[in-house]
């Protein structure tokens, strides 16, 4: 059995493409790296496999304005808790599990903006294979994304449908499309290549998180690249009138960020990686597009990155 290399992604982008760069449990002997002997021992430890991301971004002081309104001087958290189990069936691996993120900004309580948006998900999905080069995808996200407090207005399913073709061992393609009733374009293509320019450089040019990676030995990865996120949160329906904006009640907002830093990875053991990363934030939006109200980032910010994830 293979191993295809696999990073955990989320929002709009990453529900497009998050699945296709992480099949690994079911390549087939045309896939890329084999599983290494201290990964085959930690797979015997568990009775179980899975995956398990604990993600936090701090982003420093930053402002977004709308016509002559802005809010200046705030900064943002984004905390993610992922964990999916992928046991194994006649079909494919199944994929289960569930998923937190939050994001929190410096705003004031009367601010046209909402301080806090969050998601709470399940994680439903299928891994299957098609021959030994063609991988696919099937994953549904229902839950709840909305602010402080949840209601039966906010549940959302948000899917994915795509898949791999590892053309060799070094050049994988990736497509699919994400499906999200609440978005503005319901139905959006996403897709990339991995591309494994050299020994130890890799073009990992897959939306959310591109990036080129440099492994400077079997446990330690540097990389620079992006991430882009995007996700859909449901307001309360008291949010706009008490901002004198009725329309925003139980409005859909579409928050979307681009950052771009470098950061290292170090495989602490064959289950455990740390990861620190900083940047820049040259671009973050929150738009009411049914409302047509917008307020768009006039000057980016710096961020901070800490994580802990892998696979068992």
């Amino acid at each position: 059995m293979k191993n295809f290399p696999s990073r955990h992604l989320t929002g709009a982008y990453g529900v497009v493409t998050s699945a296709f760069i992480a099949i690994s449990s079911i390549a087939g002997e045309n896939g890329t790296q084999a599983i290494s002997a201290e990964n085959t021992s930690a797979a015997s430890t568990f009775p179980f496999s899975g995956e398990f991301v604990v993600d936090e971004t701090y982003v420093g002081n930053g402002d977004v304005q709308r016509g002559q309104h802005a809010l200046r001087d705030f900064d943002e958290n984004d905390i993610l808790l992922h964990f999916v189990l992928t046991p194994r069936i006649k079909l494919g691996v199944l994929r289960l599990g569930a998923e937190w993120e939050r994001f929190s900004f410096g705003f004031s309580d009367r601010a046209p903006l909402p301080d806090t948006l969050q998601a709470v998900s399940l994680v439903l999905g299928l891994d299957t294979q098609l021959s030994d080069s063609i991988l696919l995808r099937f994953q549904a996200q229902p839950g709840f994304y909305g602010t402080d407090n949840f209601e039966s207005q906010d549940v959302n399913i948000p899917f994915v449908v795509g898949g791999t073709y590892i053309y060799s061992p070094n050049l994988q393609l990736v497509l699919g499309i994400g499906v999200d009733i609440e978005r503005k374009y319901p139905v959006l293509p996403g897709g990339g290549v991995r591309w494994k320019i050299a020994r130890q450089w890799v073009l990992d040019a897959v939306l959310p998180t591109p990036r080129l990676e440099f492994q400077l030995n079997k446990d330690l990865t540097l990389y620079a690249g992006g991430t882009i996120k995007e996700t859909n949160f449901r307001v309360d329906d008291r949010f706009g009138s008490a901002r004198g904006i009725p329309r925003l009640n139980q409005a859909v907002l579409t928050y979307s960020e681009i950052r771009t830093g470098a950061g290292a990875a170090w495989r602490v053991s064959s289950v455990i990686t740390l990861s620190a990363e900083a940047g820049y934030q040259p671009y973050r939006d929150f738009d009411f597009y049914r409302a047509n109200v917008r307020y768009h980032q006039e000057g980016g910010a710096p961020y901070g990155t800490i994580s802990v994830h892998g696979e068992f």
